[in-house]
């Protein structure tokens, strides 16, 4: 099963000036997941202020926007996808991460194949 595994800072969060502490806490999570063979794409992202927003509207028309699409104090900052067996596991992971990164996490399941609970 695929987990997604997303890191949430606060708008004006600037990763650019990260802590030695954090950015080696982080590595070293990158590592554990790597050499357990369960990390298939980590990926950080740049500002929410940076996002494109695109909304449909009636009749056809596609509105593009500034800006993160939910208005809000925080964003996706950053994630893994893990392969892994299920959620207990995904939490673990959620956990480490969530220490790593000093910051709150969300683990969520990705869809499958029907016949998967």
């Amino acid at each position: 099963m695929k987990f997604l595994v997303a890191v949430h800072h606060a708008d004006d969060h600037d990763g650019s000036d990260e802590d030695k502490a954090r950015i080696q806490a982080i590595d070293d999570l990158n590592d554990e997941m790597v050499a357990a063979g369960v990390r298939v794409f980590v990926g950080g992202l740049h500002r929410a202020e940076t996002a494109k927003s695109l909304v449909a509207q009636p009749g056809g028309e596609v509105v593009v926007s500034d800006g993160a699409y939910l208005p809000g104090g925080e964003h996706v900052a950053g994630l893994w996808v893990l392969e892994i067996a299920g959620m207990e596991e995904a939490l673990e992971w959620g956990r480490k991460a969530t220490l790593a990164c000093r910051a709150p996490v969300e683990v969520r399941q990705f869809h499958g194949s029907r016949d998967e609970t």
